[in-house]
């Protein structure tokens, strides 16, 4: 049998919190007829002392949803309960209705099922609880099956629900003597268009009570009523008794449900009216919602104007902001008015608009409600749906991530202290807030780049970056524009900032690469300014960001505003005295840049545009208090030389598919992928960021091989043990910046915003939990720290010695350790201080102890001045210290002693010494009180305090996550694996050169592939005496496109540190990778294929150095054969003889083999193959991925349209049309060949002659004879040989 129903205090589990919402959004009640009714609800409306408003009009039957009276009457359609006629298997399937005593309510349902055994029924309530009844035992009725079903609002689906009866202690009526509306109820509760003003009094059923139940979503979305066990009492509510036993056994009280009202002893009867789904709009919600938008919003389409009364055709025109027309505003209500008022200067954010425990969304925000949140509409011709406060950070993340911006708007006021409001200035405080509503402020704007928690963002480990962009050019006398970018990406989750300023080239390369490795969510730039190509480029090389455009200088700050505000901010965290400049505060960065002056200008102002929009969201000043600048690491191409890291742009992180696959975006299969073996999300961030910028410097890479080869071995146990420890942690990076930013209350957290979950208890959780996470890290780091005597490495004995970059942090710990019990504290949501943790909560324990001895002592003095020992201190209910004396002594009692109670033989005194005593006892543990509700912030300041040391503890165990994922991460290749070995830097003028054994593939993995699947390969790119380019030829899908992407990712892979898949690698440092590879358009941007092709090559060409690595695949394929090779064959010249750096060139142009047959600084390459023949001469390619000597004949496609399943037919006539080409291009091909032959013939004579001309030049200027006549044989031969070329 199912179990019994869990306890409740005496209230309905189904009480809707929302009854008056949309009251507050009504001029008048509906003049329409009343809503229709159950038949099986009969409505009580005998108000005996009624008392009616003179602001409604309306007659009171137009209200029938709730109703003053408290007996509920039986309905025609119900026999009487105790029906012993039907209590067995015959009412199986019928519906019924059970009556709950201490509950008041009938509670609607279905018999399930009847236990022959018991002779039990099982019914299953409309709420979807189970409960096993007695019938003949209960107070019951029958329902007949046509009734119609009491339904309450759900996100997804509706299932019925029962009627409910509630007791209330505190009056029905508010102060208006109106009867409460319910929270999506008949159409007059929404009903924009009347002339009533509700007062704010009707908005509420005093939501803010704790002891109502909340309204939760269950996993499949839905609305349902849940109560908490002992959250049902009212505060302030008498004692109304001993508790009584429910029909579950639960202990439960006589709840309340308050309401603002006059009359504090009527009763309530809440019914809801069910006429199908309740509040929802019908199916032609859509019709209704634009025609009375059509009607009433006209202002909103042609007569748009922004709030400056600026049409769209205005170049000045703000879309942000709107115009709402005089007459409009007349005909709105205070609570519409101040919803409008919001709306009007945000019409680019949806509104979360708080209205007791629910945030509500109204109008347009409504319809995004439903649609992106799977919310409902609420009944009535308004658009208006809402959630409970709970789900806040549920669904603000959710719009968020879809690229809504989110503004929340929060209560900073209670009913209650809008009554005391109204009373002290009356209704004409009209200055800053509506008389007849609560105050209500905006306190956070979220978007995609300003989320800090959220379930989403927790199951990411993905960085949400926001980035200010500023360009500026300088036009400079005959020469070209010189294009300069200021750049501040923020992480505010992190409270990272990055900052930096270069010059670009006129394919914004520079730009590029920073957007393709940082992907922001969120663009900030000024409007209007920045040039065609840098809009394409933040188009074609972002995904789907959210872009804000701000006003130049007055929103996007210039340098001057920016440092002012910045100096500002660091002068209010510090608070103290600064010098006359205000620099003495700033970070290290910040101080940088703003003494470089002009040449920082544009980083400036981009901090100052993210500044202004971070201040719109409230995170500002909480952001930079704590803020970790870093500079751009990549500030342009040039002088690479001295740059620490290697450049992978735009096209190398794609082509290469660094951190995203081609197939869908995501990283399965990337680089990324293999080596991404960490723990922790701070660890996988960071290995993204090592990713992209491999190292340069030769004493660099060898520090971090030494370190990951001293993570190997022996000491790999350890590694893995301090893996398993780190696996338990939570996002510390991300964890620490929000305790960091709760420092201080400002924004949603603010001590003036009203809410009603228990937001200091998430706080305290939050806290304890950065302690532990420190906690475990440290310990973690202590046990690693062992294997320092085994190993070489500086970097691990830098990261594991305690004092250099891993900070000693146990002294602190062992501190806050000491101040409070973490265990208590976390499950009792508060913090308790030990002793001398806490000055002020212990000076407040020491008066209370004080007092508490004085009463103790006093005790002693009674027993001595009555004689007798047994007196002693008791308490009964509330009061305490109560002197029970015995009856016998009764008669010494002084006459001034106050009786309070008894019980049979004692009689219990207070005298004047304990009032006076509790008196003082009762404040000062006010005053203890008042210090623990302090503490958490006291420790919390306490804890910010080692900001620095918490991060560098974060930073120190990310690297160690890191350097252990790269020690592991080599496991997974397939064939032997080696320590590359670098052999000279950058700077040296030896040729560069790259050499490699059995090399392997970095991403294709063994345990998918299988072993010995791959083919590796030898190869040997530049170095003394050895060709610096590899001209590759093969077979279609022969494997070359591999061979070069593989060869550039060792390359990537030996820099970072790692290890690479080979029997050996030798690299000379590569300071810049280009990839060319694939067949890619910019449409957006008007760019072909092949424009977007040589685009590419041409940055290769104007940026490659000596120390440059260039992959380009068959260039040249996107034109003719004869353009297209031309193209190909001047590129690979000019990078073979003018850069002379190393690199792989794969083509199907074979006349490019056979003019680089004889260049040493070209080895010929192909992929091996076997061919065979099918049939008809169609061609059958074995591929052999073997890189082997020299050039390969032909490319084989039609084996490829083979593979590819083309008709037998097509491949014949194509088999045959391949043959004749080839005959015809070979004849060409020879016959060009021996012209060719006599040209280069002629043009070796003619050097000599030049040559021979040019030593006679000599002589002649040295003064020396020569004979005219050998000059002018020289002439003569020169001219014969120009006629015959």
């Amino acid at each position: 049998m199912a179990p019994s129903r869990r306890q409740s205090n005496g209230r309905s589990p189904l009480v809707n919190q929302q009854r008056q919402i949309t009251s507050f959004f009504s001029k008048s009640t509906s003049s329409s007829s009343p809503p229709p009714t159950n038949s099986n609800q009969k409505l009580n409306i005998s108000d005996p002392n009624p008392t009616p408003s003179p602001a409604t009009p309306s007659p009171p039957d137009h209200k029938p949803l709730l109703i003053i009276g408290a007996s509920s009457l039986p309905s025609p359609f119900c026999s009487s309960y105790g029906d012993k006629q039907l209590n067995g298997q015959e009412v199986v399937g019928r519906r019924i209705k059970v009556y709950w005593p201490l509950d008041k309510a009938w509670y609607e349902g279905c018999v399930k099922s009847f236990d022959e055994v018991t002779g039990k029924h099982l019914v299953l309530y409309d709420d979807d609880e189970e409960e096993t009844l007695d019938i003949a035992e209960e107070k019951i009725e029958w329902v007949q099956e046509t009734a119609k079903k009491l339904k309450r609002l759900r996100r997804h689906g509706f299932a019925d629900i029962r009627k409910m009866v509630i007791e209330d202690e505190d009056g029905a009526e508010n102060e208006d003597g109106k009867v409460d509306e319910c929270r999506g109820g008949d159409n007059s509760c929404e009903d924009w268009r009347k002339k009533e003003v509700v007062e704010e009094g009707e908005e509420y059923m005093k939501l803010e009570k704790k002891d109502e139940e909340d309204i939760t979503e269950g996993p499949n979305g839905k609305r349902s009523g849940k109560v908490e066990p002992g959250k049902r009492k009212v505060e302030g509510e008498e004692n109304l008794g001993p508790a009584k036993k429910s029909k579950s056994g639960g202990e439960v009280g006589t709840g309340g449900f308050k309401v603002l009202s006059s009359d504090p002893t009527s009763h309530l009867e809440v019914k809801r009216a069910s006429n199908g789904i309740d509040g929802i709009a019908t199916g032609d919600a859509s019709e209704r919602f634009a025609d009375r938008e059509a009607q009433k919003f006209r202002f909103l389409r042609e007569g748009r104007r922004d709030a400056k009364r600026r049409r769209p055709g205005d170049e000045n025109y703000d879309p942000r902001t709107l115009y709402l027309p005089p007459d409009f505003l007349k005909s709105l209500s205070d609570g519409q008015k101040q919803w409008w008022e919001f709306k009007s200067k945000n019409m680019d954010k949806v509104l979360f608009f708080k209205m007791g425990k629910f945030y509500e969304l109204f109008e347009m925000d409504a319809h995004v409600g439903v649609k992106e949140l799977d919310l409902q509409y609420m009944k009535g011709e308004q658009p208006h749906c809402g959630f409970p406060e709970r789900n806040f950070s549920m669904n603000v993340e959710k719009l968020a991530r879809k690229g809504y911006r989110v503004l929340v708007v929060e209560q900073t006021e209670t009913p209650e202290q809008l009554e005391l409001r109204r009373k002290e200035k009356g209704s004409k405080d009209k200055v800053q807030f509506y008389p007849t509503v609560v105050r209500r402020e905006i306190c956070a704007v979220v978007t995609k780049g300003t989320l800090t928690d959220g379930e989403l963002l927790s199951a990411n480990h993905e960085a949400s970056y926001l980035m200010a962009l500023i360009e500026d050019h300088q036009d400079q006398a005959n020469e070209t524009s010189e294009r300069i970018y200021g750049v501040c990406v923020v992480d505010v989750a992190t409270s990272r900032v990055i900052l930096g300023q270069f010059k670009d080239d006129s394919e914004c390369s520079t730009l590029c690469s920073i957007l393709s490795e940082l992907r922001p969510v969120e663009i900030v730039k000024p409007a209007k300014l920045l040039s065609t190509e840098t809009e394409r480029t933040l188009l074609k090389h972002t995904r789907n960001p959210l872009v804000n455009e701000l006003v130049p200088v007055v929103e996007f700050w210039n340098a001057e505003k920016t440092v002012d505000e910045v100096k500002r901010i660091y002068r209010l965290t510090d608070g103290s005295v600064v010098d006359d400049d205000g620099l003495s505060g700033l970070p290290d960065v910040l101080l940088e840049l703003v003494k470089e002056g002009d040449n920082s200008r544009s980083a400036l102002s981009a901090l100052g545009g993210a500044l202004y929009y971070l201040k719109q969201a409230f995170l500002d000043e909480t952001l930079l208090r704590f803020a970790r600048f870093e500079l751009l690491p990549c500030s342009g191409f040039n002088d690479l030389g001295s740059k620490p890291y290697m450049v992978l742009d735009a096209a190398a992180l794609e082509n290469l598919e660094i951190f995203e696959n081609s197939r869908n975006g995501d990283s399965s299969g990337t680089l990324y992928a293999q080596l991404n073996q960490c723990v922790t999300a701070f660890g996988k961030r960071l290995l993204k960021t090592w990713l992209a910028r491999p190292l340069c410097h030769i004493e660099s890479i060898k520090e971090r091989q030494e370190a990951v080869a001293g993570l190997r071995g022996v000491n790999l146990p350890f590694a893995l043990e301090f893996r398993k420890a780190l696996a338990k942690l939570p996002d510390m990076e991300r964890l620490l910046a929000r305790n960091f930013s709760s420092s201080k209350a400002s924004g949603r957290n603010a001590y003036k915003v009203v809410l009603y979950e228990d937001a200091a208890k998430k706080q305290l959780q939050e806290f304890i939990s950065a302690l532990r996470g420190c906690e475990l890290m440290a310990k973690a780091c202590a046990s690693l720290g062992t294997i320092l005597n085994d190993v070489d490495s500086k970097q691990l004995h830098r990261l594991l010695t305690p004092g250099e970059d891993l900070p000693d942090v146990c002294m602190l710990l062992t501190h806050f350790k000491d101040a409070f019990d973490w265990v208590e504290a976390n499950n009792s949501g508060r913090i308790i201080p030990h002793e001398s943790v806490d000055i002020e909560y212990d000076s407040a324990c020491k008066t209370v102890k004080e007092i508490e001895y004085r009463l103790s002592k006093h005790l002693k003095e009674q027993r001595k001045l009555l004689g007798d020992s047994s007196i002693t201190y008791v308490s009964v209910g509330k009061e305490a210290y109560l002197l029970e004396v015995p009856e016998s002594i009764r008669g010494n009692i002084p006459q001034n002693y106050e009786l309070r109670s008894s019980r049979k033989g004692f009689f219990r005194y207070w005298t004047p010494d304990i009032k006076k005593l509790l008196s003082q006892l009762s404040q000062a543990e006010s005053e203890k009180e008042s210090s623990l509700k302090s503490i958490l912030q006291r420790l919390i300041g306490r804890f910010c305090e080692h900001h620095t040391k918490w991060r560098q503890l974060v930073s120190a165990t990310a690297e160690l996550d890191v350097l252990i994922s790269l020690a592991i991460a080599s496991d997974y290749y397939e064939g032997p694996t080696c320590r590359p070995k670098v052999l000279s830097s950058l700077c040296t003028k030896e040729a560069p050169c790259l050499a490699a054994k059995s090399l392997g593939h970095p991403v294709l993995r063994s345990d998918s592939l299988g072993k010995g699947t791959f083919v590796p390969n030898d190869i040997t790119i530049g170095g003394s005496q050895q060709a610096s380019f590899i001209l590759l030829t093969g077979p279609n899908m022969g494997g070359k496109s591999t061979l070069l992407r593989q060869v550039c990712l060792a390359v990537i892979l030996a820099q970072v540190g790692a290890d690479v898949p080979a029997e050996s690698f030798d690299l000379s440092p590569v300071d810049r990778i280009f990839v060319r590879m694939g067949a890619k358009d910019n449409i957006i941007a008007g760019q072909s294929t092949f424009f977007t092709e040589l685009s590419e090559t041409a940055t290769m060409l104007s940026s490659a150095t000596r120390n440059s690595l260039v992959a380009l695949d068959e260039l040249g394929r996107g034109t003719s054969t004869s353009d297209g090779q031309a193209i190909a064959e001047s590129v690979l010249e000019h990078l073979v003889r003018k850069v002379q750096c190393r690199g792989l060139f794969s083509t199907h142009y074979h006349r490019l083999a056979i003019d680089f047959n004889k260049d040493p600084k070209v080895s010929l390459c192909h992929m091996a193959c076997q061919v065979g023949n099918v049939a008809a001469g169609v061609d059958e390619v074995t591929f052999l991925y073997r890189l082997t000597l020299g050039a390969c004949p032909k490319s084989y496609g039609v084996n490829v349209a083979r593979i590819a399943g083309l008709p037998v037919s097509v491949l014949n006539k194509a088999a045959a049309k391949s043959r004749e080409f080839e005959s015809t291009y070979g004849k060409y091909r020879k016959a060009y060949s021996e012209k060719d032959s006599s040209d280069r013939n002629l043009v070796n004579e003619m050097v000599v002659i030049i040559q021979k001309l040019t030593n006679s030049a000599t002589d002649l200027s040295c003064q020396e004879s020569i004979c005219s006549g050998s000059l002018t044989e020289l002439q003569g031969r020169a001219r014969e040989l120009l006629q015959l070329y």
